[in-house]
């Protein structure tokens, strides 16, 4: 574990180091952010089978049941996602998310929030299937290497769809009070937000 956590700071270091880019202007806060974008998908993918195999855990073994309980749980979790998806769907085609955007967006773009981030920003917490559609439009109508765009891409990836895992996860296996999921879901969706448009203004602004 000690060769393999050095090999991959060995790695970070390389693509922190000025001159590492292509453009080779990026400053040093830019070249991390990219560094750790880039090695941290690879590194969770290999550590933890590393772990596991030197505890003596057979990995492929325990991959497969694990792989086996999943389907379980899916067909568990059917009654409820088809629950959750047809509520939302009706929200939606109400107009719902569009009139909370519309009423919202004067004060987001006082503030420095992209009004057009609104509708995705609204739904993530509802459908990733919807998020997505609405991130579609959001790339056809801005361009792929917007500003907004980024930001959205961003969002997309550091939020959750907080009321849909509650609705089909909790209620797969009876969980009726949530307590406080609902705001540290929330919360933790809020900060992924605002972090992501202000490191997007940052890096590509």
């Amino acid at each position: 574990m000690a060769v393999f956590g050095a090999f991959f700071v060995f790695l970070l270091v390389r693509l922190i180091l000025p001159g590492s880019s292509p453009s080779g202007h990026d400053t040093a806060f830019v070249r991390v952010v990219d560094a750790v974008s880039k090695l941290s998908i690879p590194f969770l993918l290999s550590v933890f089978p590393l772990y596991a195999a030197l505890r003596g855990v057979k990995v492929y073994e325990e991959f497969v049941e694990g792989a086996k309980e999943g389907f379980d749980v899916s067909v568990k979790i059917i009654p409820y996602l088809v629950t959750i998806l047809v509520a939302i769907g009706m929200f939606r085609a109400a107009g719902g998310i569009n009139m909370i955007s519309d009423a919202l967006g004067s004060t987001m773009n006082a503030v420095g929030f992209p009004s057009d981030l609104l509708p995705m920003v609204l739904m993530r917490p509802l459908s990733g299937s919807g998020t997505l559609g609405m991130f579609t439009e959001l790339v056809e109508r801005c361009g792929p290497d917007s500003l907004v765009t980024r930001m959205g891409g961003t969002i997309y990836g550091s939020t959750e769809t907080t009321f849909y895992v509650l609705a089909v996860y909790f209620g797969s296996v009876g969980i009726k009070k949530t307590r406080y999921a609902v705001l540290a879901g929330l919360t933790a969706d809020l900060v992924g937000v605002v972090a992501s448009v202000i490191i997007c203004r940052i890096v590509f602004g």
